[in-house]
């Protein structure tokens, strides 16, 4: 793994994720073009999101069976002519369809992080993780800001046929410059996502970490949906340009993710997941000015939504670099799981959170960030409990046999005539 193929990798995975997030600020832009509510067009995040998971579950496990640099190629020529799709469909319906194709196909990122887990050594991992998370990142940030400046300026199809451009030429960089690799697996296609289901319920790490990054992403997914129709609605008056500057404050955490890299390499994820899931916590209540309006309240949003944000993809880092330690030969497998379970509960933190937000307004939004982030940090406290309960069973049982077969022994020497 040299420095090159990382930065590219790094791209790649920027590209592919921003797809899943920048319909996000130009949600209010498709409303108005297409003249459906607001409520009606986030649809289309909720579609791509669930798409991607989708696309998590039914694809990510090829990537312990099939080549790699083909298999990204595929991927990234299908989310262009996705996008493409979306930015010429004439009502919503097409739109969300296209939408939906675009998420299933834009998994390259899960693909590259089990990749690049094989390509280096356990010290470094948790490093290598932490940059190709900076890279999904800056494609989010970007991504938001790119879709509301051009949104405002071109109208909404610019940012998706843009992006659709973009995913192609990334397909003919990757086709020249990905190092060729061999699958760790030659197991049948069913039996392939079956080990994903498999994985879930005989790892409980796996699950654990699938509980964290769930309930944290799903208020994650509240708060960026919501947010725009804050900043849009008349409490603000802004345009869809104001979402994506606001994405754009946070880039801090490009930095933030290479450093929690690193002290999960140093300290283990424990930890990182502790200070994130009370970084989750924190940020909730700094969100809840956000509804006063003014400069007051769009300093709230600054400070509580950067807050999320680091602390939402600083857990990222600790729980995959869990989850791709368990069994080094099934990471795809791991990683559909557990990408699996996050954008699930992205997805249905999108749609709950617009639903909250039309019937408690913001203050709603942000009272469930904080019930979602409750929820992870109770099970993470007793999360050492469990282990040493787990690990006591097997003394227990051992115990329990060494007894019943003395009391065995017993009976057949006093039955002896």
């Amino acid at each position: 793994m040299d420095r090159r193929t990382l930065l590219i990798l790094a791209v790649t995975c920027g590209t592919a994720v921003g797809n899943i997030y920048f319909p996000q600020a130009v949600g209010p832009l498709i409303a108005a073009g297409l003249d459906t509510s607001p409520e009606s067009a986030s649809l289309v995040v909720t579609a791509t999101q669930i798409g991607y998971t989708a696309g998590v579950f039914l694809l990510v496990p090829l990537g312990d069976r099939l080549p790699h640099r083909p298999f990204l190629v595929t991927l990234l020529t299908l989310t262009g002519v996705g996008l493409a799709l979306a930015g010429c469909a004439p009502a919503l319906p097409p739109l969300v369809a296209a939408g939906a194709l675009v998420g299933v196909a834009s998994v390259a990122a899960q693909i590259i992080a089990p990749l690049a887990a094989g390509l280096v050594g356990p010290e470094r991992r948790g490093a290598v993780m932490g940059t190709l998370l900076s890279g999904s990142i800056g494609g989010m940030l970007l991504a938001r800001t790119f879709s509301g400046s051009l949104g405002e300026w071109l109208g909404w199809r610019a940012p998706y046929l843009v992006a659709a451009v973009l995913a192609l030429l990334l397909a003919v960089v990757l086709r020249h410059t990905l190092p060729a690799t061999t699958p760790p697996s030659r197991e049948p296609y069913p039996a392939l996502l079956a080990a994903s289901v498999r994985l879930l319920r005989t790892e409980p790490e796996l699950r654990r970490s699938c509980l964290y990054q769930a309930t944290v992403f799903a208020g994650f997914s509240a708060v960026w949906t919501c947010v725009a129709l804050l900043l849009t609605g008349p409490v603000y008056g802004m345009g869809a340009q104001a979402v994506g500057a606001l994405a754009l404050i946070g880039a801090a955490t490009m930095v933030c993710t290479p450093l929690a890299g690193r002290l999960v390499d140093r300290r283990g994820p424990d930890p990182v997941n502790l200070v994130c899931l009370l970084g989750v916590l924190v940020s909730a209540a700094l969100l809840v000015p956000g509804e006063l309006g003014g400069a007051p309240g769009l300093a709230a949003l600054v400070v509580g939504t950067l807050l999320l944000d680091v602390a939402m993809q600083s857990g990222m880092v600790a729980n995959q670099a869990r989850v791709l330690a368990l069994r080094p030969e099934a990471r795809s497998r791991l990683n559909t799981a557990y990408m699996s379970c996050s954008y699930l509960g992205g997805s249905a933190g999108s749609w709950l959170g617009v639903w909250i937000y039309g019937r408690s307004g913001w203050r709603g939004v942000c009272a469930l960030v904080a019930l979602l982030a409750a929820v992870a940090l109770v099970r993470h406290l007793v999360a050492p409990y469990g282990r040493r309960v787990l690990s006591r069973r097997p003394v227990a049982a051992t115990a329990s046999q060494e007894l019943c077969s003395r009391a065995s022994s017993s009976w057949a020497d006093s039955s002896t005539p």
